[in-house]
């Protein structure tokens, strides 16, 4: 099995060339809007949770998917569409830092969450479950400011607390960075695919396995 982990990032594209991400392997454009090819990221969301998941694992493979077009919303169908696309391209580790409310979902993201790969989402919007971060079988994800970006704490089965912030800017303090759930699920996301030979098996349980006794940097216990 290879060390090094295919990461498919669900986003506004990603800036390739941007230095904090150093390449994409392929990419993807799902929105609908325009060519399939042009995937490139206008809005520098997708950018910065690529460049969150670099920082913490610089080896891996990075699928640019575009599925925010004008702004950070988006659709079941462009969603699926990306991971489908995705899924043909190998991806290992889906990264998706967005969740719905919407329980009619669940089924059709259920559906596809058991076609492959290890997904980390957001399990929570706005103080409500999300989906697909609560479904069995993904690595759900909320936010907890008190920890490290190595850091992560289990709070319950297959969902844990990351940090909510990316990779620091120079001369920008962390209160004035873009700060989120978005860069939780990129922490964690980074975290997996960053010590990708370690893991048991490749599989959302073993991601949880490692992630409650990895050895890469802490595990805060819970309070």
């Amino acid at each position: 099995m290879s060390g090094v982990a295919r990461v498919a990032i669900l986003d506004s594209g990603i800036h390739a060339s941007h230095p904090h991400v150093m390449g994409v392997k392929a990419g993807f454009n799902a929105t609908g809007v325009g060519s399939e090819t042009e995937w490139m990221d206008r809005m520098g969301h997708g950018t910065a949770v690529a460049g969150a998941i670099r920082a913490l694992a610089p080896e891996a493979e990075f699928l640019a998917v575009k599925i925010f077009e004008g702004g950070l919303r988006t659709n079941l169908d462009v969603i699926l569409r990306g991971v489908e696309w995705a899924l043909e391209q190998g991806a290992e580790l889906i990264n998706l830092s967005l969740g719905t409310t919407n329980a009619g979902h669940a089924g059709r993201l259920a559906e596809w969450v058991q076609r492959g790969a290890i997904w980390v989402s957001a399990a929570s919007a706005n103080g409500a479950e999300a989906y697909p971060g609560v479904l069995p079988g993904v690595i759900g994800i909320e936010l907890d400011a008190t920890l490290e970006r190595e850091e992560r704490r289990e709070i319950a089965g297959m969902r844990f607390a990351a940090s909510p912030y990316p990779r620091e800017i120079p001369g920008v303090s962390r209160e004035r960075n873009l700060q989120g759930i978005s860069f939780a699920v990129a922490n964690v996301t980074g975290l997996l695919a960053g010590s990708w030979s370690e893991l048991v098996t490749r599989d959302a349980r073993g991601a949880a396995d490692w992630l409650r006794k990895g050895s890469k940097s802490a595990v805060r216990a819970s309070t």
